[in-house]
């Protein structure tokens, strides 16, 4: 399959599978504006609409360059929703994806996937498997009560899903949220995922200018990345949050995509801005947005904006940090299960990437929330500072309780070392007293006795 493909899109012309795909969802998302508003129902997830596009154009479609195709749109409907509830608008949504070329970006994975982004940074497009598609249709309604509880959260965002039919040949595309910004230099990118067995990027990788490095990269290059109690709190509750919601639809292999931009390094390199309008068009769509709670907003940079960026440090230097959850369509299925038990044998099972449900999300929690992330701790001397003036209270209002006997322990003193003066035995008064009055009890008891 991967052969033809290559034969009938790469070679006759580069630009025929990305031109389908713009004029394909120009016409679904055009033909969707005639339908009326409403309430999502279930049946609406299972909808796949079918249209043939020829090169010549029909009453309904428009005529093109590109070889005829036919194009499949998987719960327009629902889609459609997730859509609005970003605060995407179908011009937007038309402008971002069919205005300008799209950019072919290079895959660091170890799928063959093929991605897009558009010019304005917004989106991107990925090519999946027939089992990726399929599966992501059954988690649609999953999916879409999650999002109206929680539109926070650092999940993929799925905002279609379409098939280009094409000589036999199917291609699936998903439109999702662009994680990684072009219009900031990312000076670090990792994928990560909490395992360690062959978690380390490749030759081939570390050759290219901007390579994604892996777990064991990490360990050796950063030593955690340092967010302040607040942001770190914010952070944690959401992975924890979306890990639990994967784990409860058996998604597992899933990674942390993470992008760092060294604010102290602005001035070596920026990407391409293009018609970046981020941050103002898509709802929850930042890092920053996505992550729970009130956070603050960074330091602004100097003659640009942050791109919605999280706040971090590592050791001296200050950071905007970039992230979110790729790759959640693997489920623990037949094949994962077989894979798993296949490595365990041959490697330790606790390291291996592929694993349960469960396991893999304690693991990736416990991977970011102290190797990865770190919160910062406040300063030791604010704090001793603060303990000093406490004991300083509790000193002065000692004293003040345990000046009366203080004064009377001195008196006493004072009469004790007269007394030693008149008196300068070897044995000081206070045990003479009491020697005596031990002899006198001790006659007083003889005493009692003969009476009996």
């Amino acid at each position: 399959m991967t052969y033809l493909f290559c034969c009938l899109w790469l070679q006759p012309t580069a630009a025929a599978l990305k031109g389908a795909i713009q004029l394909g969802i120009g016409y679904a998302v055009g033909n969707l504006s005639s339908k009326p508003d409403r309430d999502v129902l279930m049946q609406d997830f299972s909808v796949v609409e079918s249209v043939f596009l020829p090169s010549e154009g029909s009453n309904l479609t428009p005529a093109h360059h590109f070889p005829d195709f036919r194009l499949k749109t998987y719960a327009p409907l629902a889609f459609r929703y997730f859509r609005e509830l970003f605060g995407i608008k179908p011009d937007d949504y038309l402008y971002s994806i069919c205005n300008e070329p799209l950019i072919e970006l290079s895959n660091p994975g170890a799928s063959s996937s093929w991605f897009y982004l558009t010019s304005d940074d917004e989106f991107i497009i990925k090519t999946v498997q027939h089992k990726e598609a399929e599966f992501l249709q059954k988690l649609l309604p999953g999916y879409y009560m999650n999002l109206n509880q929680n539109p926070r959260t650092l999940l993929p965002k799925f905002y279609g899903l379409y098939c280009i039919q094409c000589s036999g040949v199917n291609i699936r595309v998903v439109v999702m949220n662009n994680v990684l910004p072009r219009a900031m230099k990312m000076h670090y990118k990792y994928d990560l995922k909490g395992s360690t067995y062959k978690r380390r990027a490749s030759r081939k990788e570390r050759a290219k200018s901007s390579p994604t490095f892996k777990d064991l990269d990490f360990q050796e290059m950063h030593d955690g990345l340092h967010f302040d109690a607040d942001t770190y709190n914010a952070l944690m509750k959401t992975l924890q949050r979306d890990c639990r919601v994967l784990e409860s639809f058996k998604i597992m292999d899933y990674s942390l995509l993470l992008g760092i931009h060294v604010l102290d390094q602005k001035k070596l390199g920026r990407g391409c801005r293009g018609d970046s309008r981020r941050g103002g068009k898509v709802l929850y769509s930042t890092a920053l947005e996505s992550i729970q709670g009130s956070v603050k907003d960074p330091e602004p940079v100097a003659d640009d904006d942050t791109m919605g960026g999280i706040p971090a440090k590592h050791k001296d230097e200050k950071l905007l940090i970039f992230l979110g959850i790729i790759d959640i369509l693997q489920s623990y299925r037949f094949i994962k299960k077989m894979e798993h038990s296949w490595k365990a044998l041959v490697h330790d099972g606790d390291t291996v990437s592929v694993h349960r449900p469960c396991f893999y999300a304690d693991r990736f929690l416990k991977f970011m929330g102290s190797t990865v992330f770190k919160k910062i701790h406040p300063l030791r001397g604010a704090s001793s500072k603060r303990k000093r003036g406490s004991l300083h209270v509790l000193k002065s209002s000692s004293q003040e309780f345990l000046s009366p006997l203080k004064e009377e322990q001195k008196e006493e003193k004072k009469t004790q070392s007269m007394d030693n003066l008149d008196h300068p035995d070897l044995v000081p008064r206070s045990a003479e007293l009491s020697h005596s009055v031990s002899f006198e009890s001790s006659k007083k008891d003889e005493a009692d006795l003969g009476n009996r």
